[in-house]
């Protein structure tokens, strides 16, 4: 029988890479919360170029701009790598962040109030926009009883911090991803409870539908629980104001046609998802996480 435990080896680096994440939030968490943002901002600012994942960047963003010049696609980098090291300095202290209602405008919170006042459930549906721990944090303000779903990290003593540093912020609600997950969710739906996905990443064997133009593999679940439950789905973003502090928007509703093709269904539901995470995307450019190969790896390929 094999043994799926993990080796020694596997353990202490497990153990090295959550002591090197408790000294960083430690430090983040001593700082003020505008000096914590711009630190993260500076440090991957210079490192980030210096890493593998500079490269997908750089291919991302041609895929999405094919016509933009060598000088913006060069800001454009330059740019979102500020932000993601923003949004990794600032996620040990999102809770420190929400409490102060200066750094959290909700734009149409009354739309969140009314889900939670009973008008729900909903499918709520965003993107790696900014920091976007920052509208789970605004969802569980608005009292909206909603499951997040997440990814588990694969070093578990990690992924016990991301949990803890969630339940700081008051989101203690997560549906695994996987059949297990599917399974929850769907029992959070038949309790009236709402569910909350990022859908703006690759997912192998998803609906292959256009993202800025370029086929894009998009997990179909956000558009199917929809329209098995007969429920809108809410569309969210949140945009920097400046340094550490937010605004949230509460997009219109989606309501998507039930014509009784199911599969014809769901892939017009990820159209328009797709349409409006290109949307937001087109907006601000500069504060989605482009690290991610959005588009068939084929596209990924060096040219021979």
């Amino acid at each position: 029988m094999a043994n799926d435990s993990p080796s020694r080896a596997q353990q202490l680096l497990w153990r090295v890479e959550v002591f090197a994440y408790d000294l960083f939030a430690g430090v983040m968490r001593v700082l003020p919360v505008d000096a914590a943002s711009d630190f993260g901002a500076w440090l991957f600012g210079r490192l980030g170029p210096l890493t593998s994942s500079d490269r997908t960047v750089e291919r991302n963003l041609r895929i999405a701009f094919p016509d933009a010049s060598e000088a913006e696609i060069a800001n454009l980098k330059t740019a979102q790598w500020a932000e993601a090291g923003r949004f990794l300095a600032e996620f040990p202290i999102v809770d420190r962040i929400v409490r102060d209602p200066s750094r959290l405008q909700v734009v149409n919170r009354e739309r969140l109030l009314a889900v939670a006042a009973g008008q729900g459930p909903v499918v709520l549906i965003s993107g790696h926009f900014s920091n976007f721990e920052i509208m789970a944090a605004a969802i569980v303000q608005a009292g909206v009883p909603a499951h997040v779903t997440y990814r588990a990290a694969n070093n578990p003593l990690f992924d016990q911090r991301v949990r803890e540093s969630r339940a700081r912020y008051g989101v203690k609600l997560f549906a695994p991803k996987g059949s297990d997950g599917t399974r929850e969710m769907m029992r959070a739906f038949q309790r009236g409870d709402s569910v909350a996905l990022l859908n703006d990443q690759k997912f192998n064997g998803g609906v292959a539908a256009p993202f800025f133009g370029v086929t894009a593999h998009t997990a179909p679940g956000p558009a199917t629980f929809a329209l098995k439950f007969g429920i809108p789905l809410l569309p969210m973003s949140v945009q920097r104001v400046s340094k550490a502090r937010f605004r949230v928007v509460v997009h219109e509703p989606m309501v998507l046609e039930n014509t009784g093709d199911r599969a014809a269904d769901v892939e017009a539901g990820v159209r328009r998802i797709n349409a409006f995470m290109e949307e937001r995307v087109r907006e601000r450019p500069t504060e989605w996480f482009w690290v991610h190969k959005r588009w068939p790896k084929e596209m990924y390929k060096k040219p021979g």
